[in-house]
C-alpha cells in the first residue's frame, strides 16, 4: 500500500494527531497545512452517535453558510409560468420544463436542481438519473417549493444539503483554503449548529463523537467536541 507523499508527511508534522484542538486553532492549522497549488476545499468530517439503518436516527438537513461555499453553483429550476419568471429573475441558470426532456437525454451541466410542486409527477420518473447523483429536489432540502425566487437566492448564496451516511458520518464542504479564518469559523459554527438543532430524538448516549476538519489533500485536524455536548 503507497504511503503519503513528501509533502503531506511535511504538513502532518504541523498538528499533533492526539489533540483535540478549538475550531479557530484547527482552522488555522489547516490553512498553514495546505500544500496543493489550486485552492483547496475546506472539509468537515463529524462522526455522530446514531444508527442510521433506523429510520428515526436518520441526519439530515440543510444549512447557509453566512461566508458562502466560493463555489459557483448552477442552479435548474423546472416551473412554468410565472414562477419560471422568479427563478430567472433571482439568477437561476436554466429554468423551464423543457430541461426535462433534456435531463432524460443525460443532461445534468447543473449542480442543484429546483422544482415546483406541480413539476415532480414528470420529474419522479428520472429517479434513476437523477436520483445516484443526489440531484433528485426534496421538500427537506427545500428544492420542492413554490417559492422557487428564495430556494435559489439561498442556493446561490451558499446553501448546502447534508446526510449521514450508513456509516453514521457526515461530511461537508464549508469553503476555501484562501478564505479569511474568520470566515470559515463563521461557516464552522453554522454547519455544527445545525448538525446539533438536527439530532434526532431517538438517538441515545453522545451524538456528536468525533470531528475532524482537513483540506482537500491536507491531513485531518481533530476538534474538540466538548461544545457540542
Amino acid at each position: 500500500m503507497q504511503g503519503h507523499g513528501k509533502k503531506y508527511t511535511e504538513a502532518a508534522t504541523k498538528r499533533d494527531i492526539a489533540t483535540r484542538y478549538q475550531a479557530k486553532v484547527a482552522i488555522d492549522l489547516v490553512k498553514s497545512a495546505a500544500f496543493a497549488k489550486f485552492d483547496e476545499t475546506v472539509e468537515v468530517a463529524v462522526r455522530l452517535g446514531v444508527d442510521p439503518r433506523h429510520a428515526d436516527q436518520v441526519v439530515r438537513g440543510t444549512v447557509v453558510l453566512p461566508a458562502g461555499t466560493g463555489k459557483t453553483v448552477r442552479v435548474l429550476v423546472i416551473a412554468a409560468g410565472e414562477k419560471a419568471r422568479e427563478a430567472e429573475t433571482a439568477g437561476a441558470d436554466f429554468v423551464g420544463t423543457e430541461y426535462i426532456a433534456k435531463i432524460k437525454e443525460n443532461w445534468l451541466d447543473f449542480d442543484v436542481l429546483i422544482a415546483t410542486p406541480d413539476q415532480m409527477g414528470q420529474l419522479g420518473a428520472l429517479g434513476r438519473i437523477l436520483g445516484p447523483r443526489g440531484l433528485m429536489p426534496n421538500p427537506k432540502a427545500g428544492t420542492v417549493t413554490f417559492d422557487v425566487a428564495r430556494a435559489v437566492r439561498e442556493v446561490k448564496a451558499g446553501k448546502i444539503e447534508f446526510r449521514v451516511d450508513k456509516s453514521g458520518n457526515v461530511h461537508a464542504a464549508i469553503g476555501k483554503v484562501s478564505f479569511p479564518s474568520e470566515a470559515l469559523e463563521t461557516n464552522f459554527a453554522a454547519f455544527m449548529d445545525q448538525i446539533v438543532r438536527a439530532k434526532p430524538a431517538a438517538a441515545k448516549g453522545v451524538y456528536v463523537r468525533t470531528v475532524a476538519i482537513s483540506s482537500t489533500m491536507g491531513p485531518g485536524v481533530s476538534i474538540d467536541t466538548t461544545p457540542y455536548r
